[in-house]
């Protein structure tokens, strides 16, 4: 009994989808996220049928873009992912797909910009050949969950995420206010 345990162990183990190293002649796949306080990548590769990662990376939003549209937070969540992975897609000659929850981003590298950020980032993402797709949230289970990591959120815990502790700063103390 404990025998075959062991062989089933084994093979879940050397089945399962762990992370692989990195072929180029692959079909590359990016999934990102972004979240209320931080993002989520996780490249993949297409050797057959499924993905297999060949990263997980996950990291905290700055305060200074809490505050972003919704839009422009999944942009950011895209943007961040190319720059983790960008030592192996910048050599890719081949389409890669970056696919994200976000469906109005498939159209942005061929819209209006309609911000300064925006711009920056169109800069940076023209040095790419991609495609973005759209896939549901409730498919994005990797990324998601780099995404809503417990330990980024401010220490008042996940109800406080709605809020941004920046907005709710002390800029000008009372004692300094003169009359």
């Amino acid at each position: 009994e404990a025998l075959r345990k062991l062989y089933k162990l084994k093979q879940a183990f050397t089945t399962a989808s762990v992370l692989s190293h990195y072929n180029p002649s692959l079909p590359n796949i990016v999934d990102a996220d972004a979240s209320y306080y931080s993002l989520g990548a996780v490249p993949s590769q297409k050797p057959d049928a499924g993905k297999h990662p060949i990263a997980f990376d996950s990291g905290k939003r700055l305060p200074e873009n809490f505050n972003y549209e919704i839009n422009d937070k999944e942009l950011l969540g895209i943007v961040w992912a190319l720059k983790c992975c960008r030592s192996f897609l910048l050599s890719l000659f081949s389409l890669f797909e970056v696919l994200t929850d976000h469906s109005t981003l498939q159209y942005f590298m061929s819209s209006q910009i309609s911000n300064c950020c925006q711009a920056g980032w169109a800069g940076f993402l023209s040095k790419f050949h991609f495609s973005i797709s759209d896939r549901p949230g409730q498919l994005a289970t990797l990324p998601d969950a780099l995404s809503s990591c417990d330990n980024v959120y401010p220490e008042r815990g996940k109800e406080f995420m709605s809020k941004n502790p920046i907005n709710y700063q002390q800029i000008i103390k009372q004692d300094e206010i003169r009359a």
